[in-house]
């Protein structure tokens, strides 16, 4: 696909000023948890291919949750961001969705308790913001197995964390990204420490709404002191329970979050919607709720995520729910999605057995519409 600019009718491909960038449509490639790396966590060829078959001029991807330290894996393949190898890597990515003209930020991620012991330093146990057990599978060097038991972060431990997270960010500005997203989303590191399902804490990091925010709010000042607000975006899933998430009063917590990040200047805010859980869609005909409820509390740019097709989408730009919508399966399954979806075209059927790991099929052998 060239790096001429695509043209299509609706809400979605109206141009939009995102923070820093100016986008020429509202399609976002969402943050897509594909495994595909084989050595030391290195972003590698057939990544650069993948990433440069879905970028187009003036569109913005969200490159896949990359881990900001040894300690943060939970799904062996996943990308690191933590090396001079990882810059070297990366750098090969960045500039082959640039050479098409499009934008790329990259997703910073800590699996925290979603994690286990041989993915982790000397066989330590994973780590999270309370030790609550994990009951459910992460992927290791050996295959899908059940999450070890975590242990809960030391107080004296967490500033050098936030470090990691300082350093990630930029590391991702020496390879070449156009800005950083904080995953603050899904079950892990960040929003193990926001829900009250999974922090027990009864110090400064526990208890109530405002201490369990601290973190978060403590891990994007590191990221903006970097990149500064406008290149700086966080996801959060409200309700979501993926991951075995849960909070007593999530309306409170997730309407306190998003208020308290208004300080920032953000590009934005990335919500996933709760009728999703990990990449199933569970709820069909769900409204985006939660995009809805914290427009009224965040001051910026809402992307929302979720089981949106193309006229749900529209809709919910027409109807002032979100500024931009980021699409992930039909992403994973059609290269030339935003062609597509301008021209009003069919799309290819998505293979959910080829999402995680593996290799060039079911991730660069999706056709282009042209080579049907």
């Amino acid at each position: 696909m060239s790096n001429t600019t695509i043209k299509g009718s609706g809400p979605l491909f109206n141009p939009l000023q995102l923070g820093a960038i100016s986008l020429d449509h509202r399609i976002v490639m969402a943050p897509l948890t594909r495994m595909r790396t084989v050595k030391d966590f290195i972003p590698n060829d057939l990544m650069v291919e993948y990433y440069s078959q879905r970028a187009t001029k003036g569109g913005l991807q969200i490159a896949e949750a990359t881990v900001v330290s040894e300690t943060g894996h939970g799904y062996y393949g996943a990308p690191g961001i933590y090396t001079t190898e990882h810059v070297a890597g990366w750098k090969k990515v960045t500039g082959a969705v640039h050479a098409k003209g499009g934008y790329i930020f990259l997703q910073l991620f800590h699996a925290g308790r979603a994690s286990h012991t041989e993915m982790q330093p000397g066989g330590a146990h994973p780590i999270g913001a309370s030790a609550v057990p994990h009951n459910n599978v992460v992927y290791t060097p050996t295959g899908w197995k059940p999450a070890s038991p975590n242990r809960a972060l030391e107080i004296s431990e967490i500033a050098g964390v936030i470090q990691d997270f300082y350093r990630a960010s930029e590391l991702a500005k020496q390879a070449g990204f156009d800005g950083v997203e904080l995953h603050g989303a899904n079950g892990y590191l960040i929003d193990q420490f926001l829900q009250d399902g999974t922090n027990k804490r009864t110090d400064s990091y526990g208890g109530s709404v405002e201490n369990r925010v601290r973190f978060l709010l403590e891990v994007v000042n590191a990221m903006v002191s970097v990149w500064g607000g406008d290149r700086v975006g966080v996801r959060l899933s409200p309700s979501g329970s993926f991951g075995e998430m849960s909070d007593s009063d999530p309306e409170r917590l997730f309407a306190h979050a998003a208020e308290q990040l208004n300080a920032f200047h953000l590009a934005y805010l990335h919500i996933v919607e709760p009728r999703v859980n990990g990449s199933t869609v569970e709820v069909e005909g769900l409204h985006p709720i939660a995009s809805q409820q914290l427009r009224k509390i965040f001051h910026n740019r809402i992307i929302s995520a979720g089981g949106f097709e193309i006229e749900t989408a529209n809709e919910a730009i027409e109807n002032g729910d979100a500024d931009l919508v980021a699409f992930g399966r039909h992403f994973i399954a059609n290269p030339d999605l935003v062609k597509r979806y301008a021209e009003g075209l069919p799309l290819n059927a998505y293979d959910r057995s080829s999402f995680y790991g593996g290799d060039e099929h079911g991730y660069t052998d999706y056709p282009f519409y042209e080579q049907q």
